[in-house]
C-alpha cells in the first residue's frame, strides 16, 4: 500500500530534497508541497495525505498551529476522523524541549531533527503512517528524563487507568518504555497479534489517538519512571 505524503517547509530546496529522498522509496508517494502552515492545512484537507512532514518555523502559520488545526478539526461526514486525519511527522532544525512538548500536545505522531539520515526519515514516515509513535533518540532520552524527574514521587493514578486490565497495564508501561509490538510480545511471552489487540484496547479505553499519546499519558500519570 502506497503512503501518500505532503511536505510542508518554507524553503524550496529543503522541500525538493525531502521529496527526492522520500520518492526514492517505491511505497511512498509525495503528493504535494506546501510553503507555510496555512497552505499545509488547506492542501492536506484537499489531498488527504496519510502523512504530513511538517516543519515548525514557517510564515503565516507555524507547523505547531497547523498540526493542531489538522488533528483537532471536527470529524468529517464521510467517515471516522481517525481514518481521515493525516499523521504528522514534525521535522525541524531546532532541538528544543518547548517544541517537543508543543508538537506532542498539538497531536504530532513523530518528531525528527533535520540532521536525521535519509533512512531514518523514510523509516519515520513508515512508522507514523502505521500508527506508531516516533521520537528522535536524543529527544526520547530527555523527554523520559524530564518526566521521571517531575513525577518521581507521584503514585499511579487509579482513576485514570481504572478501566484497564492488569495485562493492558503491562502493555501500556512497555509502550511507554518505547518497545514495539514485537518487543512487547517477547517481553510478555505472547503473540504479536495479541499485543496489537491489547494496544488497541488501551488506546480506546483511555481515549488516546496513538502510541505517542499513550507514552505521554503513562508518564503524566506516574506509571513509569
Amino acid at each position: 500500500m502506497t503512503i501518500r505524503v505532503l511536505i510542508a517547509d518554507d524553503q524550496v530546496m529543503i522541500r525538493d530534497g525531502l521529496a527526492a529522498l522520500l520518492s526514492s522509496d517505491p511505497e511512498i508517494e509525495v503528493i504535494g508541497q506546501a510553503g507555510n502552515g496555512r497552505e499545509a492545512v488547506d492542501m492536506a484537507r484537499a489531498l488527504d495525505p496519510d502523512v504530513v512532514v511538517m516543519d515548525i518555523r514557517m510564515p503565516e502559520m507555524d507547523g505547531l498551529a497547523a498540526t493542531a488545526e489538522l488533528i483537532g478539526e471536527p470529524a468529517r461526514a464521510d467517515g471516522d476522523p481517525a481514518d481521515v486525519r493525516p499523521k504528522v511527522l514534525v521535522l525541524t532544525t531546532f532541538d528544543l524541549d518547548e517544541y517537543v512538548y508543543e508538537a506532542l500536545g498539538a497531536g504530532a505522531s513523530g518528531f525528527l531533527l533535520k540532521d536525521a539520515s535519509a533512512a531514518d526519515l523514510v523509516a519515520g514516515v513508515r512508522v507514523v503512517a502505521g500508527g506508531d509513535a516516533l521520537l528522535a533518540p536524543s529527544i526520547t532520552r530527555r523527554l523520559i528524563g524530564d518526566f521521571a524527574r517531575r513525577r518521581r514521587h507521584q503514585r499511579p493514578s487509579p482513576t485514570a487507568t481504572a478501566g484497564l486490565t492488569p495485562r493492558e497495564m503491562d502493555v501500556l508501561r512497555l509502550i511507554a518504555r518505547g518497545l514495539s509490538n514485537a518487543e512487547i510480545a517477547a517481553e510478555l511471552v505472547l503473540a504479536e497479534q495479541t499485543i496489537k489487540t491489547h494496544v488497541g484496547h488501551v488506546l480506546t479505553k483511555l481515549g488516546l489517538r496513538d502510541r505517542t499519546q499513550a507514552v505521554v499519558f503513562a508518564y503524566e500519570n506516574g506509571l513509569v519512571g
